[in-house]
């Protein structure tokens, strides 16, 4: 029995991550359709565009689906409340501490997931009462933890020492990759750059095509002073590893970062002064296509490979 399903409803244990300017209602329609758990990003969005977006999806289906909300973000009292109010089945909490949410949103009928990047916060997460942590590898795109776990070390620490179910993140974008997770001790997976460069994310089309022609070794992760986020390598790149080489400190480095750094680069497609936040999986993605063809071919190969996995005797 696999207990991510049974806990959020859905046929396929695959949930799309909460990527900030790229997973509107759209994505995450697309996704709670073909099966998965869409999941609405919080993170880039007023309270107000949050409210629509989730009316959006409601009014085109009747299927589960996730907010994200990073916790550190300065609209959190009124995204949870427009979340509980408009009756969300499913949140997904990060960047903070689970204690502060977890029991309000489960009083009001809310199933609660937490991202994690260590086994203490692991722990602590299921401590404060979640259903379910999500533990994201030091491969994952976007705001990432400062100890640089790999997902092929972190999934299995979490997994022997909490009891609720699990789910891996982080470098997954193949079947492959999914059953390497489940054999992991994982009960499900969420991906986020492999959706990024879906039809219906709504990342500018300059950054998806970057992220197709991504290879090996073209992300970094930086701003370890800061928050730590993994990015493509380009021009704004290029200005926090100078400055981080010759010891800036955090004042510089956030003035450098400015504001709405990321809505250049992922949103507005600006390729050289943008913040291009995704994995390290990038390598691997090499096309553009709807969310469903995506989950299908990542659950096609998923079955196939745990069905050679099964057969394989020594």
């Amino acid at each position: 029995m696999n207990r991510i399903l049974n806990l959020l409803n859905i046929q396929i244990p695959i949930v799309q991550a909460g990527m900030i300017w790229c997973s509107g209602w759209e994505l995450a329609h697309a996704v709670s359709e073909a099966g998965g758990l869409g999941v609405i990003g919080a993170g880039s969005l007023y309270p107000d565009e949050l409210r629509k977006h989730i009316r959006e999806f409601k009014i085109r289906s009747q299927k589960p689906f996730a907010v994200n909300v990073p916790l550190l973000y300065p609209d959190i009292d009124a995204h949870m409340a427009i979340i509980m109010e408009e009756s969300v089945p499913v949140v997904i909490t990060s960047a903070g501490n689970p204690k502060l949410w977890t029991a309000q949103l489960k009083s009001k009928g809310c199933k609660v997931m937490h991202v994690v990047s260590t086994l203490r916060f692991a722990l602590k997460a299921q401590e404060a009462g979640v259903d379910a942590v999500i533990a994201e590898g030091f491969e994952a795109g976007g705001h990432n933890g400062r100890e640089e776990t790999t997902s092929m070390v972190l999934i299995p620490l979490i997994a022997k020492f909490i009891s609720i179910p699990l789910v891996a993140a982080g470098g997954i974008a193949t079947g492959a990759q999914m059953a390497a997770a489940f054999a992991l001790g994982a009960e499900a997976v969420q991906i986020g750059s492999r959706f990024v460069a879906s039809t219906e994310s709504s990342a500018h089309i300059n950054f998806k095509q970057r992220v197709v022609l991504t290879q090996e070794g073209e992300t970094q992760l930086v701003l370890k002073k800061l928050t730590p986020v993994r990015l493509i390598k380009n021009a704004f790149y290029k200005q926090i590893e100078d400055a981080e080489n010759r010891g800036a400190d955090t004042h510089e480095l956030a003035k450098i970062l400015g504001k709405a750094r990321a809505k250049k680069g992922m949103y507005e497609g600006d390729l050289t002064e943008g913040e291009l936040e995704i994995g390290q999986v990038s390598a691997l993605i090499q096309d553009i296509k709807p969310a469903a063809e995506i989950i299908h071919d990542i659950y096609t190969e998923f079955i196939h490979h745990i069905k050679k996995l099964n057969a394989y005797t020594i």
